[in-house]
């Protein structure tokens, strides 16, 4: 099999698909790889070193888009990726289709299968490929919260850990996952007061039980939220249901209650947000202010520091691209369970049944979309 990677053309994405390292293994293994020129240099990592390893380095998008039959990305394709896809063509990404339903259609459109990162799931409900990145993202969205707080970036001007006689900040991280919890370690370990919510009791009871209690729990529900939103200086939002839209817990209400100047950072934007007032943004122009509160919406945070990402990542689907490199889609899929999720568009089909949902689109079986592919 022929892989191939672009360089990404999303705003402010340095982040490329695969390392050095992961070209050595393809190659290994008998495949062949594509990467268009450049396209590891945000992320510190040359030319030379891909060729190096085995690589083919191609000077357009268009060279690699033709040639190859697994396309390896970071992000979703973007309008001018989508028309360069052909049927029967393998997507690796990360998609996020419930937050872009117009990219949605444009695959179906291709004939192509995508398989997303983030809907890739373990037996025990965990997201292998996501996690990573949501380790990484949990943590920059303390720093950057810690950031938009300083008044000369339109925040309250409160230091997150305070200082001795001046009251820290309060941190109010919604949602207990791996993002939440990386966001939640990082405000503590900055000495902020942290509250960690969440609706699973096995989370909160885990946090606490690492921490000794130094950082707070409660149970996610309206009224809590309502209750703890109200005084923060800063929160974070990190909820995620796999492959659908995030739900609305913080509704403009709840925002406009807010204290002037304090701070949201909506890390589930990739899945269109976890509150009402939020909207994407970019690592160029990262924050807007509604209702006297700053809001912090990049859809990439990961991004900004692409070589630790990017290392990260391939780390994570390394095992995953060789087995469909490997053993074909159809083959990856059945002896690979976990991989059947991610499948979230075969043919002209959507066969994920939560971004079916979410995007208004009729949902089809997967194993009857994949029957024509191999």
């Amino acid at each position: 099999m022929i892989i191939g990677v672009p360089k990404e053309i999303k705003p402010a994405e340095f982040r490329v698909a695969i390392t050095p390292v992961g070209v050595r293994e393809l190659i290994a293994h008998g495949h062949g790889v594509i990467v268009e020129t450049e396209a590891g240099e945000g992320s510190t990592i040359h030319d030379e070193e891909y060729r190096a390893q085995g690589a083919d380095i191609v000077p357009t998008s268009d060279d690699v888009f033709s040639r190859a039959d697994l396309i390896l990305k970071v992000k979703e394709p973007q309008a001018v990726e989508v028309p360069k896809l052909r049927p029967g063509q393998l997507l690796f990404t990360y998609l996020h289709l419930a937050a872009y339903p117009e990219l949605a259609h444009g695959l179906l459109g291709r004939g192509i299968v995508g398989v997303a990162y983030e809907t890739v799931q373990l037996p025990d409900r965990s997201l292998p490929l996501l996690a990573p990145m949501s380790e990484v993202a949990g943590r920059m969205a303390t720093q950057a919260g810690a950031y938009y707080l300083e008044k000369a970036h339109r925040g309250r001007g409160i230091l997150l850990g305070g200082v001795p006689g001046v009251m820290p900040a309060k941190v109010v991280v919604i949602g207990a996952g791996i993002a939440g919890t990386n966001s939640a370690i990082m405000a503590m370990g900055m000495q902020a007061t942290v509250i960690a919510l969440d609706k699973d009791i096995a989370k909160l009871r885990n946090l606490d039980l690492l921490y000794h209690g130094q950082m707070l729990t409660l149970t996610s529900n309206r009224l809590t939220i309502e209750e703890q939103v109200s005084d923060a200086d800063l929160v974070i939002g990190s909820v995620l249901v796999p492959g659908a839209s995030a739900p609305k817990l913080v509704t403009e209400d709840m925002v406009r209650s807010m204290k002037r100047g304090a701070v949201l950072v909506d890390i589930a934007i990739d899945q269109g947000g976890c509150f009402e007032t939020s909207r994407e943004t970019t690592h160029d122009d990262p924050v807007y202010v509604v209702h006297d509160v700053v809001h912090y919406a990049v859809g990439n945070i990961p991004g900004a520091v692409p070589h630790t990402s990017t290392y990260a990542l391939t780390n994570a689907t390394l095992p995953y691209v060789l087995t469909i490199a490997d053993e074909g889609v159809q083959a990856a899929v059945a002896n690979h369970p976990e991989l059947l999720p991610g499948v979230n568009v075969a043919g002209g089909a959507v066969v994920n049944r939560a971004v079916a949902e979410s995007v208004g689109l009729p949902y089809e079986e997967p194993t009857d979309a994949l029957a024509s592919f191999g």
